[in-house]
């Protein structure tokens, strides 16, 4: 039997076209909303939520880096993390591919922003974790007084 690309299935006697039955198939879940929409900010999240959200998927959960498509730095013991400014600046506006967290949420390129409490918090888990031992915290205060984005 030779197939067609338009191939035909009959469903209670009515002949359907099988990619309007594919279609008809699809879960409802693929009609729901974005979580959040580019003007929206992120809900109150700690700095571990908000490194596992969206930071480990590069820099891996161990915060030990990775090299594939492209190289992901390793957190976990990096010398470079002894500036809290280093980090947060990192995060605020993004390096080597990584986009910016701290453009302003209604800005095309970025459909994330963190608030600045956002940052610090995530700034002082990968400072404190992954072998890291910098006891100092960074506050919201500190890292308003940073450039944010580019």
């Amino acid at each position: 039997m030779k197939h067609t690309l338009l191939q035909w299935r009959c469903i209670r006697g009515i002949a359907l076209p099988l990619t309007l039955v594919c279609a008809l198939s699809v879960p409802a879940v693929w009609a729901d909303p974005p979580l959040m929409s580019a003007t929206q900010q992120l809900p109150s999240m700690t700095g571990a939520e908000i490194f596992s959200h969206f930071c480990q998927g590069c820099h891996m959960p161990e915060g030990k880096g990775a090299v594939g498509a492209g190289h992901y730095p390793q957190l976990a013991g990096d010398p470079a993390l002894v500036s809290w400014q280093y980090v947060a600046i990192t995060v605020l506006q993004g390096k080597n591919g990584m986009l910016p967290f701290g453009l302003p949420a209604q800005n095309e390129m970025r459909s994330v922003h963190l608030s600045d409490a956002q940052v610090a918090d995530v700034v002082n888990y990968v400072r404190s974790h992954f072998g890291n031992k910098y006891k100092d915290q960074v506050s919201a205060a500190q890292i308003a007084t940073l450039p944010h984005g580019r």
